[in-house]
């Protein structure tokens, strides 16, 4: 049972748990302790709980199309190293993050600062960033809603500013294509990073 899917048995649940499957057991007549079938598991070191993604390429050129990516995070173009007047930068996008408009008050001599748990909601945004592979610098803006002409911006953002504006070359990488992991990205860290954090629209 702990190699089935749940829907296998029509039982409501996306992975299997050590409870859930002692339930199934008990339904059945079983008089399994939880305990046992906790024991059971760890000795046949089986968790049914576990999963990981994978991704499969489908594109008979991944290998080669993956190599221009990887080639430019070590710093190598059509096979020679980039020049120390090169700026590397990757972009990706953080869709339908959920923005909250609450009372903040900022902290003050002696005391925190304190925001209110109830909260409005503010729709969705969209978080678009670009990062500087070199330097570890991130860029971010927030867009309504996710379209060719708000990455624009966001590239316009970099590019107008220095050293990016008079370096020899810029190159971008991103959004990731879809036959290429988003883990490709160095901005999958600061991903995980702005996620812990509150999202809001301004009052």
């Amino acid at each position: 049972m702990a190699c089935e899917l749940p829907s296998q048995r029509k039982i409501p649940l996306g992975r299997h748990f050590a409870s859930s499957i002692w339930e199934v057991l008990r339904a059945e007549g079983s008089t399994m302790s939880l305990r046992t079938v906790q024991r059971v598991l760890a000795e046949s070191e089986l968790k049914p709980w576990c999963y990981r993604s994978w991704i499969h390429p489908r594109d008979p050129d991944f290998e080669a199309k993956a190599e221009v990516i990887l080639g430019l995070y070590e710093g190598i173009w059509e096979g020679t190293r980039l020049s120390v007047g090169d700026r590397l930068v990757c972009a990706d996008e953080k869709p339908s993050i959920q923005a909250r408009r609450r009372r903040i008050l900022p902290p003050a001599p002696g005391h925190p600062g304190v925001f209110e748990s109830d909260y409005q909601r503010a729709g969705v945004v969209q978080y678009l960033a670009a990062w500087d592979v070199q330097a570890g610098v991130p860029w971010g803006r927030c867009e309504p809603k996710m379209s060719i002409a708000a990455f624009d911006r966001l590239v316009d953002q970099v590019m107008t500013s220095e050293p990016y504006r008079s370096a020899t070359r810029v190159f971008w990488i991103g959004p990731p294509p879809a036959w290429l992991s988003s883990s490709s990205s160095e901005l999958l860290v600061w991903f995980l990073a702005a996620g812990r954090r509150s999202w809001r629209k301004p009052a």
